[in-house]
């Protein structure tokens, strides 16, 4: 595994440092990369998607487990290292992974190919809500997760009923995952040191999968744009709440199996 000062060595032996801008904080502690491919626990064979590898430290411990590597890498010159110590050995797709907010990157797809894969990777902030959003979405061949992630996020990905932290990322992952806290990570075992806590997350997906409503995006993405207002007024007094439904609630008291009811009350 690569140390700290290997991770410098290689950045200083080209003129580089980190980028803040792609939220470059190099994974630099050995238990915590050790706690990372345990939760992986990645089979030889597999494919694993991996989103901003950097210097390639965690793509060194999959490979070491047997993985089939694509690792996608948006900065040019953390991909002209990988290119020169693992280019035989993993497929790199230099790209942002998102082509916008909803949608996979073309080269990235291209590159993964049609089957079953999983993430296993230290997300840059930035890309983790909306790359793990549109993963659970809309790639059922995607079969887990196992993400190093803000703290913040972690906490949506975990949230209770009721809570500040329920919203639209909660709903769309426990409704299709099961989902675990594996780890939190202080600052130090990253440099640089970021200015949050991180969290080491798991997310296995649910199988079956279940059928979830048509409306069930539409009507969250609504309802969470206005949390603090009541539903009767998010969702209109037309909207064909259940019998019995208190309509005065907000949308962060609903537990995710609420939605779908209501869902499957909209759909037609």
């Amino acid at each position: 595994m690569q140390d700290i000062a290997t991770i410098r060595s290689l950045l200083d032996s080209r003129g580089l440092r980190p980028k803040h801008r792609f939220g470059q904080n190099f994974l630099h502690d050995p238990g915590a990369m050790r706690t990372i491919m345990v939760a992986a626990a990645v089979r030889r064979g597999e494919t694993i998607l991996e989103v901003g590898p950097g210097t390639g430290t965690l793509t060194e411990g999959l490979l070491e487990a047997g993985a089939r590597v694509v690792a996608c890498e948006l900065d040019r010159d953390m991909a002209a290292i990988l290119r020169d110590r693992l280019a035989s050995s993993i497929t790199l797709v230099e790209d942002d992974c998102l082509a916008d907010k909803h949608h996979l990157s073309p080269k990235l797809l291209a590159a993964r190919g049609p089957g079953p894969f999983r993430l296993v990777a230290n997300l840059p902030y930035a890309a983790a809500t909306p790359l793990m959003a549109t993963l659970l979405e809309k790639h059922p061949a995607c079969g887990g997760m196992v993400v190093t992630i803000q703290r913040e996020v972690a906490d949506r990905l975990l949230a209770r009923p009721g809570t500040a932290e329920m919203g639209p990322l909660t709903i769309t992952a426990q409704l299709r995952a099961s989902v675990d806290r594996v780890a939190t990570l202080k600052p130090g075992c990253f440099w640089p040191a970021p200015d949050v806590t991180s969290a080491v997350v798991r997310l296995v997906r649910r199988d079956p999968a279940p059928e979830l409503p048509a409306p069930l995006h539409r009507l969250v993405e609504t309802a969470f744009q206005q949390r603090r207002k009541q539903l009767r007024n998010t969702l209109g007094t037309d909207f064909p709440f259940p019998p019995g439904f208190d309509i005065t609630r907000r949308p962060e008291t609903l537990s995710p199996d609420e939605w779908t009811t209501l869902a499957l009350a909209a759909a037609p």
